[in-house]
């Protein structure tokens, strides 16, 4: 039997007696019937057009009376080049859920979920949880940790965090399960942890002189615990800039202490506070795309874990925009290779999807690259806000994307679609416009010459942040994943060190 609790007072959490209960949103009336995602599927003509039209994304909504991670403390310019030149400091501590599970029957259910394996998951090492729905379609993926004697963390990544949730309430698991929800949707107002990503070619000299006694040395997707101005602090080896990066997690009572004990060491390394706008353009250059839309609005096998799901959490608002359209929601599902998870991919074990996976693996048909937007065209984008005509779509800076899941649609050099771009960003480090892609196998090799159709069809959607405006077509090339040269260096080397 599924037995859910709390170690805190202060957590959000489900309780076995409100099974079709969500974290993100709860009812607001006592005793009032649960509205599932499901009957938000049959109500609405088209889940499509509803999540085009009239879906907020869940960091889209309004928080006035918590105080969320300012846009820039200076300016986003500076933040990014920190990353490449000195050392960043991101506060990560507000948008990403969490989900500890503890139990006899707690690691077999994370190993059947997980597409990677969990043979060699023990205190002091991580993974990258990444779960798929019984046809290989991605579901999500999150950071695994395991806090030992059986308890592990679930961090960001909430359809798979829900996902895990449903499976271990549904099938009546021995398992204990706490919930700690993203602040936007806390009703707590705080979280039990803070959590700080540290990055950039002095992080690691940062690091050694923050912490107690020697630092310890901690290979990529390990941790180890320390101890930063009498705080015990969990350091993960972990980063999105290809350096030593690290991010640091402890209870959320001490975090003023730690960043405090972090930005004095830095000082004179020239380190940062990143924003919430250079965060969300960090990615970019690493190549990892944050938000796809989880696979889970079709299937019959799916259909008790939609009417779990509530009618407004996550997945009821998983915004999307942009000019790839398409009335079936699955031509917006993506498999496991397609996403370049391919190489943590092990069929040593059971798991969701195995066999869907294991018949595409020879012959991938997608895959993953950057896009590298032709620097005439972003001129011609921006310079539109000057004229008399109706100007393109807004290109924001630094990050271009104005919804959860951005679709745009690509095209051969012959005018035929070949797949969408999805997270858009400038990098002030490489001097371009970049996007990260999902295209045909075909027209993935590096230098294609690609074209991107930038802005929503018909003047725009119904979206708030989306103002009238004309599409153009875009001239890109095709790049390598990751784009950076530091990143695409720490790839390299931790092939074999599994973050899988």
């Amino acid at each position: 039997m599924t037995n859910i609790e709390s170690a805190s007072p202060r957590s959000a959490q489900l309780r076995a007696e409100e099974p079709r209960s969500n974290t993100a949103n709860r009812q607001s009336a006592e005793g009032s019937k649960h509205r599932s995602l499901q009957d938000l599927i049959d109500d609405v003509p088209s889940i499509v057009e509803h999540l085009f039209n009239d879906a907020v994304a869940p960091h889209a909504r309004p928080n006035p009376e918590r105080t969320p991670v300012p846009l820039e403390f200076s300016n986003w310019r500076d933040e990014q080049r920190s990353w490449r030149e000195t050392a960043v400091l991101f506060d990560q501590s507000h948008h990403m859920p969490e989900l500890f599970i503890q139990g006899p029957d707690a690691r077999a259910l994370l190993s059947r979920v997980a597409i990677n394996s969990l043979d060699n998951l023990a205190p002091g090492r991580a993974k990258q949880l990444v779960g798929c729905n019984a046809r290989g379609q991605l579901i999500g993926d999150c950071v695994l940790h395991d806090l030992g004697n059986e308890r592990f963390e679930l961090i960001s990544g909430m359809p798979l965090l829900n996902w895990v949730h449903f499976l271990a309430e549904s099938e009546r698991l021995d398992v204990a399960i706490e919930r700690d929800n993203n602040t936007a949707d806390n009703p707590t107002g705080g979280r039990l942890q803070f959590r700080f990503g540290m990055d950039g070619p002095h992080a690691g000299d940062i690091f050694a002189e923050v912490v107690k006694g020697e630092a310890p040395d901690i290979p990529f997707f390990c941790t180890r615990r320390v101890e930063i101005a009498g705080c015990q602090v969990l350091a993960l080896r972990h980063g999105m800039a290809g350096h030593k990066g690290v991010e640091l997690s402890g209870p959320y009572e001490q975090r003023d202490v730690v960043r405090s004990a972090i930005l004095h060491a830095g000082e004179k390394y020239g380190i940062r506070r990143g924003g919430s706008r250079t965060y969300f353009s960090a990615s970019i250059e690493s190549g990892w795309i944050g938000y796809p839309l989880p696979a889970l609005y079709t299937g019959d096998d799916l259909a008790d874990f939609r009417r779990w799901l509530p009618a407004d959490g996550w997945e009821a608002n998983f915004q999307m925009g942009g000019s790839y359209f398409s009335r079936d929601i699955e031509d917006y599902y993506l498999t496991a290779y397609d996403m370049g998870y391919g190489g943590i991919i092990k069929y040593d074990h059971d798991f969701i999807g195995r066999e869907a996976l294991s018949a595409i693996r020879e012959e991938q048909p997608r895959a993953k690259v950057t896009l590298v937007w032709d620097d005439e065209d972003v001129s011609r984008i921006l310079d539109s806000l000057m004229g008399t005509e109706l100007p393109y779509k807004y290109l924001d800076r630094p990050v271009a994307d104005y919804v959860l899941a951005q679709v745009d649609e690509v095209r051969s050099e012959t005018g035929d679609r070949i797949g969408y771009s999805t997270h858009c960003c400038y990098s002030i480090n490489e001097r371009q416009q970049l996007s990260l892609a999902i295209v045909d196998r075909a027209f993935a090799e590096p230098g294609t010459r690609v074209t991107l159709i930038w802005g929503e069809a018909d003047g725009g959607s119904r979206k708030s942040r989306v103002e009238r405006h004309r599409q153009i077509e875009v001239r890109a090339t095709v790049a390598p994943v990751p784009y950076a040269k530091a990143a695409s260096a720490m790839k390299k080397a931790a092939i074999g060190k599994d973050r899988g």
